[in-house]
């Protein structure tokens, strides 16, 4: 009985959300990043902070990995640019090929949760929470993923053969310097947000317009005519598809929301679960068997609006919900089916990606026991958005 008019007019006032550029923008900002020199930069200083330590191969892999995800927002682009420097780091250390293997295709994880990662700003922008809110919720959980990840790697390294190596200053010192202008990226959209000077939008404008400032003209990795309109038109092609798939996801949702399908969900779910509980371990389960067969991108559009209809119902606080929900899909990364993380590993070492699964399998249980914890344990996500107030 509705007009075909208002279908469009419905549609577009779906689509508008100021928030959206902040997503072509932080992502742009990734893919200049991911172009230049700073994946080598970046585990360099790594490296020379923690490498002498007893599995400080893997605590530098990992903190490279997750901050290089948190601006890529994808940590399967992660595997790709920092794969090849991760790996042979590992390898001369003495991990064996398959733990080594399993670390580099797990370690950027944790960056999804981390500012300004793009499906923290996705979710944000279609579960109408704020995007500075879910940034800090995000913080602790991102932790202690990240430590599940290089827990597992000190484990796995065999025991040192000789003295360690002494702490090199010089070597620090030159890493830093050369790796300053990296390191200070997540400073620019944290202080602009915090100052409160600058919208989601406009910080990640400025994040953009910071690194493409780094990466052509400070180091010179880049370009300004010849590759950063490549980088450009490639990041373009990404956040396209996106878009595209975010419109008819939109359209779809709101489909849904006429059909009353929520609100029967929520219905159903009160009278089969019953307990806070129940409904945390079944929204657990359901959302760990999504990530297997669901990308991030779509889930996040289609089952967000029907899962904070549901858990609005069972009085969980909506940022805690946002980090359970990204955890899970998180996860969906190192699954069979779709884990992109597999394929990418697979492509970028020549490896078959059985062999890639088999090699993340310990990791991926050890996750899934870290996305239990972050679910039963509302205060990781939400301390510090109330520390804040």
């Amino acid at each position: 009985g509705v007009p075909a008019a208002a279908v469009a007019v419905d549609h577009y006032s779906l689509v508008v959300n100021p928030s959206l550029p902040a997503i072509p923008m932080f992502t742009l900002a990734g893919y200049l990043l991911a172009e230049s020199g700073a994946p080598r930069r970046l585990i360099e200083v790594f490296d020379a902070l923690f490498g002498r330590f007893r599995g400080g191969a893997a605590v530098a892999t990992v903190l490279a990995c997750t901050f290089f995800t948190s601006f890529t927002g994808a940590s399967g682009v992660t595997v790709l640019a920092l794969g090849g420097l991760a790996m042979p780091l590992l390898l001369s250390t003495g991990y064996r090929e398959r733990n080594a293997l399993g670390l580099v295709t797990a370690a950027g994880l944790p960056g999804t949760l981390l500012m300004p990662a793009l499906p923290l700003i996705l979710y944000a922008i279609i579960a109408g929470v704020s995007i500075e809110a879910l940034f800090l919720a995000g913080a602790l959980p991102a932790l202690l993923m990240a430590a599940i990840v290089a827990a597992y790697g000190v484990w796995r390294q065999p025991a040192r053969v000789g003295p360690a190596p002494k702490f090199d200053g010089t070597r620090v010192r030159k890493a830093l310097a050369d790796a300053k202008w990296e390191l200070s990226v997540p400073v620019v959209p944290i202080a602009a947000l915090s100052s409160g000077l600058a919208t989601p939008m406009e910080s990640a404008a400025l994040t953009a317009l910071y690194v493409l400032f780094v990466t052509a003209v400070v180091h010179r990795d880049l370009h300004i005519t010849r590759d950063v309109p490549r980088v450009m038109a490639e990041c373009g092609l990404i956040i396209g598809g996106i878009l595209l798939i975010m419109g008819l996801a939109l359209g779809l949702t709101d489909y849904l929301v006429d059909a009353e399908v929520p609100a029967r969900l929520v219905a159903w779910a009160k009278e089969s679960i019953g307990s806070r509980i129940a409904f945390l371990l079944a929204l657990y389960l359901v959302l760990l068997l999504a990530g297997c067969v669901i990308e991030i991108y779509p889930a996040i559009m289609v089952l967000v609006p029907i899962v904070s209809h549901v858990g609005a119902a069972f009085g969980i606080d909506p940022l805690h919900l946002g980090i359970i929900f990204l955890a899970n899909m998180e996860l969906g990364y190192l699954t069979p089916l779709v884990g992109l993380n597999l394929f990418f590993a697979s492509y970028r070492f020549g490896k078959p990606v059985g062999e890639v699964f088999r090699a993340v399998l310990p990791l991926f249980c050890a996750l899934a026991l870290g996305v239990l914890l972050i679910t039963y344990i509302p205060w990781l996500s939400t301390f510090l958005p109330a520390l804040r107030g």
